[in-house]
Protein backbone atom coordinates (compact mmCIF):
# COMPACT_ATOMS: atom_id res chain seq x y z
CA UNK A 1 0.00 0.00 0.00
CA UNK A 2 1.25 3.51 -0.80
CA UNK A 3 0.64 6.71 0.42
CA UNK A 4 -0.31 9.58 -1.21
CA UNK A 5 2.50 11.93 -1.21
CA UNK A 6 1.63 15.68 -2.28
CA UNK A 7 3.38 15.98 -6.03
CA UNK A 8 5.22 19.18 -4.71
CA UNK A 9 6.80 17.74 -1.35
CA UNK A 10 7.75 15.11 -3.84
CA UNK A 11 9.19 17.33 -6.57
CA UNK A 12 10.97 19.54 -3.53
CA UNK A 13 12.33 17.32 -1.54
CA UNK A 14 13.61 14.09 -3.90
CA UNK A 15 17.53 15.18 -3.68
CA UNK A 16 17.46 15.47 0.00
CA UNK A 17 15.70 12.15 0.27
CA UNK A 18 18.05 10.74 -1.94
CA UNK A 19 20.80 12.14 -0.17
CA UNK A 20 19.27 10.39 2.78
CA UNK A 21 20.90 7.00 2.15
CA UNK A 22 24.64 7.89 1.92
CA UNK A 23 25.18 6.84 5.37
CA UNK A 24 24.83 9.19 8.44
CA UNK A 25 23.59 11.33 5.83
CA UNK A 26 20.55 10.17 6.82
CA UNK A 27 20.03 12.54 9.44
CA UNK A 28 19.40 15.24 7.17
CA UNK A 29 15.85 14.77 5.91
CA UNK A 30 15.39 13.68 9.09
CA UNK A 31 16.28 16.78 10.85
CA UNK A 32 16.10 19.18 7.89
CA UNK A 33 12.99 18.51 6.36
CA UNK A 34 10.63 17.46 8.87
CA UNK A 35 7.69 18.78 7.21
CA UNK A 36 8.14 16.57 4.43
CA UNK A 37 6.19 13.01 4.26
CA UNK A 38 8.49 11.82 1.67
CA UNK A 39 11.58 12.67 3.02
CA UNK A 40 11.05 11.52 6.52
CA UNK A 41 9.69 8.33 4.50
CA UNK A 42 12.99 7.56 3.02
CA UNK A 43 15.00 8.75 5.52
CA UNK A 44 13.90 6.43 8.13
CA UNK A 45 14.70 3.86 5.58
CA UNK A 46 17.51 5.43 5.43
CA UNK A 47 18.54 5.27 9.31
CA UNK A 48 17.29 1.78 9.62
CA UNK A 49 20.27 0.81 7.06
CA UNK A 50 22.79 3.05 8.40
CA UNK A 51 22.14 0.75 12.20
CA UNK A 52 22.75 -1.95 9.58
CA UNK A 53 26.02 -0.71 8.29
CA UNK A 54 27.18 -0.17 11.72
CA UNK A 55 25.85 -3.37 13.27
CA UNK A 56 27.52 -5.64 10.16
CA UNK A 57 31.13 -3.43 11.37
CA UNK A 58 30.85 -4.57 14.33
CA UNK A 59 30.29 -7.92 13.70
CA UNK A 60 32.97 -7.87 10.89
CA UNK A 61 35.52 -8.03 13.87
CA UNK A 62 35.16 -11.66 14.52
CA UNK A 63 37.91 -13.56 12.04
CA UNK A 64 36.46 -15.41 9.52
CA UNK A 65 33.05 -16.15 9.87
CA UNK A 66 32.69 -11.81 11.04
CA UNK A 67 34.44 -11.31 7.82
CA UNK A 68 32.20 -13.17 5.71
CA UNK A 69 29.10 -11.77 7.39
CA UNK A 70 30.63 -8.19 6.60
CA UNK A 71 31.67 -8.72 3.31
CA UNK A 72 28.40 -10.59 1.89
CA UNK A 73 26.09 -7.88 4.12
CA UNK A 74 28.33 -4.76 2.78
CA UNK A 75 27.32 -6.00 -0.73
CA UNK A 76 23.66 -6.39 0.38
CA UNK A 77 23.63 -2.72 2.35
CA UNK A 78 25.13 -0.96 -0.88
CA UNK A 79 23.29 -2.49 -3.26
CA UNK A 80 19.45 -1.45 -1.21
CA UNK A 81 21.55 2.31 -0.63
CA UNK A 82 21.90 2.62 -4.38
CA UNK A 83 18.03 1.20 -5.12
CA UNK A 84 16.87 3.37 -2.20
CA UNK A 85 18.64 6.22 -4.57
CA UNK A 86 17.70 5.98 -7.46
CA UNK A 87 13.99 5.82 -6.31
CA UNK A 88 14.36 8.70 -3.91
CA UNK A 89 15.32 10.73 -7.11
CA UNK A 90 12.88 9.07 -9.33
CA UNK A 91 9.98 10.48 -6.95
CA UNK A 92 9.02 6.76 -6.33
CA UNK A 93 7.92 5.27 -2.68
CA UNK A 94 9.85 1.77 -2.53
CA UNK A 95 9.18 -0.08 0.70
CA UNK A 96 12.72 -2.10 1.56
CA UNK A 97 11.81 -5.53 2.05
CA UNK A 98 12.23 -5.90 5.67
CA UNK A 99 13.88 -2.30 6.84
CA UNK A 100 10.68 -0.91 5.79
CA UNK A 101 9.07 -2.55 8.71
CA UNK A 102 11.59 -1.23 11.49
CA UNK A 103 11.16 2.44 9.80
CA UNK A 104 7.93 2.11 10.38
CA UNK A 105 8.44 1.84 13.98
CA UNK A 106 10.70 4.58 14.20
CA UNK A 107 8.56 7.67 15.54
CA UNK A 108 10.54 11.11 15.32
Amino acid sequence: MSPDFDPRDIEENKVVAAIGYIFILCLVPLLGKKDSAFAQFHGKQALVLTIAWFMIFVVGIIPILGWLVFFFGSIILTVLSVMGIINALAGKYWEIPVVSEYAKKIKL
